[in-house]
């Protein structure tokens, strides 16, 4: 059963922006959940809308993207994808009407029906689930409505959102697809319908960007193995930023994201500033739209202000530069083109890497 409140994308007229698609998990990228103990798992069944908490700027960010979409003429839909049981469907809207979140689709997780099928593996095993979510939703789209991911984690977004882009880039083939799907234990019907779906939609090379919110503090270079198109963040500040970078948002939207940190949230200028720094350093915001996108936000006093910032500003500048001449050949995440992977991705060094590492319990 796939409980969804939706509206199907139509084809842009003439001349204007592809639609935007974006595609949001709830639990550790939306919501603050908690899934360490059999405790926690059913204290998040039974929780009251108001009870639930947002992680801080994820609304303000959605927000701004649906508002820059209209300001610039291109329709922009969000649809969430969760793990999470239907059950809490009515707890989960109400929480994103309490929040004024603008959606314009959910699907859950039907875990009862694993149950009844006996398939009691299938309550933790996600993959399967989100690509054929993930599936289903790119083919009933436009062809040319361009995507953005938001994961977290947590769990295998990073993993089950690059393998749905290559597969739409057919850079994934099904020889081998089917492997990486058999390797993460995915329910051999699902791997047959992944592989159904992923026949149909190839070709659909439309993931722009897929960012990480880094709710486990993962170390970011632990992501280097997935590519540029991986966009690993420590808030929701650093995602409106690259966004900014890449066209989808103005400066005034990133400096909504931001000054919602500093109220909610108790950053200041400064700790924004570091943040900004990170990625440039990092190499998701280049050089010459960082230090315009930065400008923009000290005029708007989301970062702190020219005297005070200038010297560190520089010094930040110079060293990003000299770590650059040192590294020759070496390109930076932000020069390949939003949608475009540096490499073709390794699968099974990503898998090897994974195997033996402790995994939480649900998404």
């Amino acid at each position: 059963m796939r409980l969804r409140r939706s509206r199907t994308p139509s084809p842009p007229p003439p001349g204007e922006l592809p639609p935007l698609v974006c595609h949001w998990d709830l639990d550790k990228t939306y919501l603050r959940s908690e899934f360490e103990t059999l405790r926690d798992l059913v204290r998040t069944a039974f929780e009251k809308a108001e009870d639930k908490v947002d992680l801080p700027g994820v609304a303000e960010l959605i927000k701004v993207l649906k508002a820059a979409g209209e300001r610039h003429g291109r329709a922009t839909f969000v649809y969430f994808v969760s793990a999470s049981p239907p059950q809490i469907g009515g707890a989960i809207r109400e929480k994103l009407a309490l929040d004024g979140v603008p959606y314009d689709g959910i699907t859950f997780k039907n875990q009862l029906a694993n149950v009844r099928r006996g398939k009691l593996r299938n309550l933790r095993e996600h993959v399967g689930f989100k690509l054929t979510e993930l599936l289903r939703a790119r083919l009933d789209a436009p062809r040319e409505a361009r995507q953005l991911l938001f994961g977290d984690d947590w769990e295998s977004d990073s993993l089950i959102y690059s393998v749905y882009a290559d597969v739409l880039a057919g850079r994934l083939p099904h020889e081998r697809l089917v492997p990486v799907l058999r390797r993460v234990r995915v329910d051999p019907a699902l791997i047959d319908e992944v592989a159904v779906l992923g026949a149909r939609a190839v070709g659909l090379d439309t993931v722009d960007r897929i960012f990480i919110n880094l709710e486990r503090r993962t170390p970011p270079a632990t992501f280097r193995l997935f590519g540029p198109r991986v966009v690993p963040t420590f808030n929701y500040f650093q995602t409106a930023a690259v966004l900014a970078a890449d066209g989808y948002l103005d400066p005034a939207d990133v400096a909504r994201v931001g000054r919602r940190l500093i109220e909610s949230a108790g950053y200041t200028p400064r700790r924004l500033e570091n943040s900004f720094d990170d990625l440039v350093r990092r190499g998701h915001v280049e050089l010459v739209a960082g230090v315009g996108l930065a400008a923009a936000l000290r005029t708007e006093g989301i970062l702190p202000s020219p005297a005070a910032a200038g010297s560190r500003w520089q010094r930040m500048l110079e060293a990003v530069g000299r770590l650059a001449r040192r590294r020759r050949g070496y390109v930076p995440a932000a020069s390949a083109p939003p949608g475009e992977a540096a490499d073709v991705i390794d699968y099974d060094a990503i898998l090897d890497r994974l195997r033996g590492e402790p995994r939480p319990t649900v998404d």
